[in-house]
């Protein structure tokens, strides 16, 4: 839950600092208070867009700090490691419009709040009451009541249009395969007779460049062999020093070393001789080479400009096009299978669509029980709820079901679209009722109201405050009002004012006590025109509401 706020220099919020409470926290004020600047700043912090907008006026930064329970999943996921027992959460706006996040000290993305965000709390405006009209978003609330998991579907909807999409595009180049199966017939004919291998193209460079040097290399081969061979060639010098060494170490051992030094140079000279004439005798100069290299090189020139690649590539290309040809080839085949797996696939899909809508059918016949008991609890006794199901030919993401959520407003009356039939006051209770019907298996914690209030009243308001009371049981429950019979139900009482200092306005958030809290509810009855019976009807209220949430523990 969030147990802790602190925002600075947010809009007309220089400091304020909020100690949250389980239960039902309310937030009352006069309208442009800031009542709704401190949901912006809860939104903000958990990852909604805020611009540099958001900042007051003269202040060169704004930031907010929650203080929430511990997400210890969300942390480890993160990589993020703390060892306090609750979570801080951190966003700082500069008036140069950067942003910075931290989660327990740590630097985080707007992704990564976003994610925590979601599992933290819900944010219910004034306009959620609209969006009951989408009739868009009617089916995934019904799934979502019936906790139905959609992604074994999903996964199989999934493969139905990767084997539509393969089949669709092999038909459309049926057309073009004729034009292709011949240029690539061609290309294979062309690359297999020239028979390019990798490497090919350096090789016959160094060949070209040998040829060029041959006489060179000769001349250079010849002399190495004079210089070495002959009576007073290298080796026959070396060898007349070894004997004439041997000797000498005969005489005095000290030389025994130099003796053996002499007899490995001339073998190492002789080994030299030997490779030499070996190379020599492997050199085969052809008068016609030449030109047989250069017409080779010239032919993977020409290859290379026309396929538009190096010459190492060619083996590759013609491995590709055989394939392609291949494919081409085989596409009736390939066609007829692709068919084959799609009415598999689509079997299967139907399947899997038939049991959703089964599952369906049966949580919207819940649904529409819970609602009317909900309805029944906000003053709405004869009201009827149902969700409208249909089957569209075609499967689609969501399976093959459309639904839509018919109201009649009162007892004998036929239902129709809510759009049509509700009025402010009403779609206001729908929404309430449908949140507190989701809410039993909805992991989050803390559930935000921003006036959801709008057009209720009397005997309505009363039961919206109680339905508020039962939920803030199950989870942490925020609510901005102007009712008192909202305010009433408050576990925890913050009271948001406006006022001037210094030429400035700045606004307070005060938690009432039991005094405060009867003051405050006065002034929602009757303005600033506080009276004893204002006072007194405040105090039969607050009584009501404790004697209420203790029945209902």
């Amino acid at each position: 839950m969030l147990r802790k706020l602190y925002i600075e220099n947010i809009a007309v919020i220089e400091k304020a600092e909020i100690d949250f409470e389980p239960g039902l926290n309310v937030l009352t004020g006069e309208t442009g208070a800031g009542k709704s600047i401190i949901i912006d700043s809860i939104e903000a912090v958990i990852g909604s867009r805020a611009s540099k907008d958001l900042i007051r006026t003269g202040a060169p930064f704004a930031s907010v700090t929650a203080e929430f329970d511990r997400d210890e999943a969300w942390l480890e996921e993160n990589e993020i490691d703390s060892d306090d027992d609750t979570m801080l959460i951190q966003r700082r706006i500069s008036a140069d419009g950067k942003n910075s996040c931290r989660v327990c000290g740590v630097p985080v993305s707007i992704s990564q709040l976003k994610s925590l965000g979601v599992r933290t709390l819900e944010v219910h405006g004034q306009n959620d009451g609209l969006k009951l009209l989408d009739e868009k978003v009617h089916l995934a609330s019904l799934d979502r009541f019936g906790s139905l998991d959609l992604t074994g579907y999903r996964d199989a909807f999934s493969r139905l249009c990767l084997l539509r999409e393969e089949y669709a595009r092999l038909k459309a180049s049926e057309e073009d395969n004729l034009s292709l199966r011949e240029k690539l017939q061609d290309s294979i004919a062309e690359l297999s007779e020239q028979s390019v291998r990798s490497g090919e193209r350096d090789e016959l460079i160094a060949r070209r460049d040998l040829l060029r040097n041959s006489e060179k290399l000769t001349e250079s081969l010849q002399l190495i062999q004079a210089a070495l061979d002959g009576e007073e060639g290298a080796l026959a010098r070396v060898q007349e020093a070894e004997w004439h060494c041997r000797r000498a170490s005969s005489i005095s051992p000290e030389l025994k070393e130099a003796e053996e030094q002499l007899k490995q140079g001339y073998y190492l000279i002789s080994d030299a001789e030997e490779r030499i004439l070996d190379y020599q005798s492997a050199l085969n100069f052809e008068p016609e080479e030449y030109d047989r290299l250069e017409q080779r090189l010239r032919d993977i020139s020409r290859l290379e400009r026309k396929y538009h690649c190096e010459a190492d590539e060619l083996p590759q290309l013609l491995e590709q096009s055989i394939q392609r040809l291949d494919d081409i080839s085989f596409a009736g085949e390939r066609l007829t299978k692709l068919d084959a797996e799609i009415q598999k696939q689509l079997s299967v899909c139907d399947h899997l669509a038939e049991e959703l809508h089964r599952n369906r059918a049966e949580a919207a016949g819940k649904l529409s029980k819970v609602i009317e008991s909900e309805l029944k609890d906000l003053n709405m006794p004869g009201a009827k709820f149902l969700t409208e199901m249909t089957r569209p030919e075609t499967l689609n993401r969501n399976g093959r079901d459309s639904a839509r959520f018919l109201l009649a407003a009162n007892r004998g009356e036929e239902p129709g679209r809510i759009s049509k039939i509700a009025s402010g006051g009403e779609l206001s209770r729908i929404m309430l009722a449908m949140k507190n019907a989701l809410s039993v298996g909805d992991p989050v914690p803390t559930m935000i109201f921003d006036e959801i209030d709008t057009g209720v009243s009397g005997i309505a308001a009363q039961r919206v405050g109680e339905k508020l009371a039962d939920l803030s049981r199950r989870k942490q429950v925020l609510c901005v009002t102007h009712l008192p019979q909202i305010a009433a139900m408050a576990d925890s009482h913050f009271c948001i004012s406006k006022s001037e200092r210094n030429a400035r306005t700045v606004t307070e958030v005060v938690k009432l006590n039991r005094t405060g809290r009867q003051q405050e509810l006065a002034r929602l009855h009757g303005g600033d025109h506080i009276t004893a019976t204002t006072l007194l009807s405040a105090e039969e209220q607050l009584k009501y509401a404790e004697s209420y949430k203790k029945q209902s523990e």
